[in-house]
């Protein structure tokens, strides 16, 4: 069982790691900084104790920590329990959620493996707000794709926020980053897969037209507004849009993606 230290002293150094969270040059989870990974809330701090990062410890309320207890058996390391002052001191702000994870992060998944070890990937450029980011990566563990590519300009998707909004998705998902942009993509190229690119361009195939689910396929997405670059348009095979009603020309990025990786997918299990 994980051991159960009282804190009452929120500037106690033990929970440095939880510390001001809302501090931008502070906060414990900036790949710049200390680069740790952070679960709020039962749902998401179940998934990463489930998950392959090295979990450092936990802080919460005992209710919350008590809820835990099952899947706390075997190990070993401080779940620190606080009263909910004490918890709002710590974090920086009120956490409803009552309960928090850190762990320390994996070495990088090398993008060349990943394109190995898989068959239907999403493959995104400039993709800079969190909540999108967060959303793409629950909506690509919900529907089956292996995993993520992430190309020029994007976002950590092991920043609090994207973490919470994935409900800890994010941290079941392999993800990889591709430094030479949009050069990379050629990896795609070399093990077989199809790229097709997310446009509302006239011209574009219709999704449900694009046969997305045969073969290894990868799919380009782009930001809010900008979309993708012309280079990255350039270097897929075809591109595809997702037909819309008389006066809309898209959607979201994250609704838009969901729709592509349903198109994508095999037979998933209820």
């Amino acid at each position: 069982m994980a051991r159960l230290i009282e804190v009452t002293d929120p500037e106690d150094p033990a929970v440095d790691d939880f510390r001001d969270l809302t501090t931008a040059d502070r906060r414990p989870d900036r790949p710049g900084g200390r680069g740790l990974v952070i679960g709020e809330g039962r749902l998401v701090v179940e998934r990463l104790l489930d998950s392959p990062y090295p979990l450092r410890g936990l802080l919460g309320e005992r209710r919350r920590i008590d809820a835990l207890s099952g899947v706390l058996e075997g190990l070993d390391v401080p779940a620190y329990v606080v009263e909910p002052d004490v918890l709002a001191k710590i974090v920086g702000f009120h956490l409803n959620r009552g309960v928090l994870a850190v762990a320390d992060r994996p070495p990088e998944t090398d993008p060349a493996w990943l394109i190995e070890n898989s068959r239907r990937l999403a493959v995104l450029e400039g993709v800079v707000d969190h909540e999108n980011l967060g959303a793409m990566f629950r909506n690509a563990a919900g529907l089956g794709l292996d995993g993520v590519l992430l190309g020029r300009g994007c976002s950590d998707p092991l920043y609090r926020r994207s973490v919470r909004v994935s409900m800890g998705h994010v941290l079941r998902v392999p993800f990889a980053r591709l430094d030479d942009w949009p050069a990379d993509l050629g990896l795609l190229e070399a093990a077989g897969f199809r790229v097709a690119a997310l446009a509302p361009r006239s011209g574009a195939v219709p999704v449900a037209k694009a046969d997305l689910s045969s073969g290894k396929v990868a799919v380009l997405l782009g930001s809010e507004g900008p979309g993708l670059s012309e280079r990255a348009l350039a270097a897929a095979d075809l591109t595809v849009g997702i037909p819309m009603a008389r006066g809309v020309d898209s959607l979201n990025v994250a609704a838009s993606a969901a729709i592509v990786f349903h198109a994508m997918g095999e037979d998933l299990v209820d």
